[in-house]
């Protein structure tokens, strides 16, 4: 069987943190190896991609970065507007949205209309632009991946909203919804992650659930692997968050380690939470690590290595995952490959990943509870032998399970069928198209300034 020529599609895609940079890298080296030529168009942050050169290329797509550290919400200057999508996307942010996923897709659209004769197919990753909907009249049938909703975001965000001032703008910043739910309609196949993901994509987006398929992610248990248990650092705790928002539960970790903390208050228990992530300047992270007084013990790093990721979670006793909602959760099974126990929140699809009931891969708790979560930390950390069971069971399902290889044929053979497909009935007119889909792809003028450079974890 002759292999496919792919364009994948990712709006950003930070290498080290958060589960999209993470899935191109992998799915496009593993894709090649199994004979596909894969073209990874991405807006930046842009991915570190494996075997470049060896059916694996990168085409970079550059917008104007305008969340880039450590200057988010910045202003271009007049001479970096190269169109109108420039001035659409900087309209986006002065209007209080977010509008890297339809400035993406135009980009997109364009740069495919150029080349349309080189692709078999399209494999958007989670953008679902407008400009995904003119893919099919160039005869390019599109495969798109929703990890998960964002409309679980918006709930938990929104449950977590102190004054009708940040409801309102956060209703704003997600008004790409209203497209997203509009184009994944649309879609011949969707991707999804987990069973969890496909019921809420068929719920939340009204997606037909026939159209739906799911593969799971994957972890490379060659480098996620255990070390020696001596090298295991006495009371570490690691949890790893892409983003420092509320669905993610770290403030109920930090609550949990205060208490648990507080309950050996004077004795000589070691206690330290590694925290992966990148914490807002003098968001609710950093207030909370000051209001309960936990600088001593919680260490926040980022832009770490696959190696080094790896070597942090196997040196940990526990790893923590007390997210309010996930739809698969990479750092799950990470940590399972590292054969560190787990503590995970029942939500989403983590009782799915670690395979609750009758795996026992992990302790779970339910989410948004400090006190059953320092309960569940407290037990792993005064218990080796238990430790020990559950971090063995980890191993053995992530290997058993979540394998890239597996992914990479999944997803060609979704590709296939994508291909044999008829297109869904989809009519364009202003009702369900915006008239920004209608900017033609004139060749952008050559720019004076470079192209922007990605973003930091």
């Amino acid at each position: 069987m002759s292999g496919l020529r792919v364009a994948l599609l990712s709006y950003r895609s930070k290498p080290h943190c958060g589960g999209q940079g993470v899935y191109v890298r992998n799915l496009s080296r593993e894709l090649a190896a199994l004979g596909h030529e894969v073209t990874v168009f991405s807006g930046q942050p842009y991915p570190e991609l494996d075997r470049l050169g060896e059916g694996v290329t990168l085409e970079k797509l550059p917008s104007l970065d305008l969340y880039r550290e450590p200057d988010p919400f910045r202003i271009p200057h007049l001479r970096e507007y190269r169109d109108l999508v420039d001035l659409v996307e900087v309209g986006g942010m002065l209007t209080a949205t977010f509008p890297e996923p339809l400035t993406f897709s135009l980009r997109a659209a364009r740069a495919l209309r150029a080349q349309a004769h080189r692709f078999d197919v399209v494999h958007d990753n989670q953008s679902l632009g407008y400009g995904l909907l003119s893919l099919p009249r160039l005869g390019l049938p599109v495969v798109a991946t929703i990890h998960h909703p964002i409309t679980r975001d918006l709930q938990t965000d929104l449950s977590g909203a102190q004054t009708w001032l940040r409801r309102l703008s956060l209703r704003r910043w997600y008004a790409f919804l209203t497209m997203q739910k509009r184009v994944a309609r649309a879609q011949q196949r969707i991707l999804t992650v987990s069973q969890s993901s496909a019921t809420d994509i068929a719920h939340d987006f009204g997606v037909d659930p026939e159209r739906i398929t799911v593969v799971p992610l994957g972890v490379d248990t060659e480098v996620f692997t255990p070390r020696r248990s001596q090298d295991r650092v006495p009371g570490r705790v690691v949890a790893m968050a892409s983003a420092d928002t509320p669905l993610k539960g770290i403030d109920v970790l930090l609550e949990a380690i205060a208490q648990r903390r507080a309950e050996h208050l004077g004795a000589d228990t070691p206690l330290e939470l590694v925290l992966v992530s990148a914490t807002r300047p003098g968001g609710r992270t950093e207030r909370l690590l000051d209001e309960l007084r936990l600088r001593d013990v919680v260490r926040v790093v980022g832009g770490l290595s696959d190696a080094e990721l790896a070597d942090l979670v196997a040196s940990a006793q526990v790893a923590c995952v007390p997210s309010r909602y996930e739809g698969f959760s990479l750092p799950t099974v990470e940590a399972m490959a590292c054969g560190t126990p787990l503590v995970v929140s029942r939500a989403g699809a983590l009782p799915e990943v670690v395979g609750e009931p009758g795996s026992d891969c992990a302790l779970v708790v339910e989410p948004g509870d400090a006190t059953a979560l320092c309960a569940a930390l407290s037990r792993l950390l005064d218990d080796p032998d238990l430790r020990l069971r559950l971090g063995e069971a980890g191993r053995a399902r992530a290997c058993a399970r979540y394998s890239w290889p597996a992914v990479a044929r999944a997803t060609a053979q979704l590709y296939r069928e994508a291909m044999g497909s008829a297109p869904v009935p989809y009519r364009v007119h202003a009702r369900n198209w915006p008239k920004l889909t209608r900017l033609r792809a004139r060749a952008p003028q050559k720019s004076t300034v470079p192209s922007p450079m990605g973003s930091s974890c």
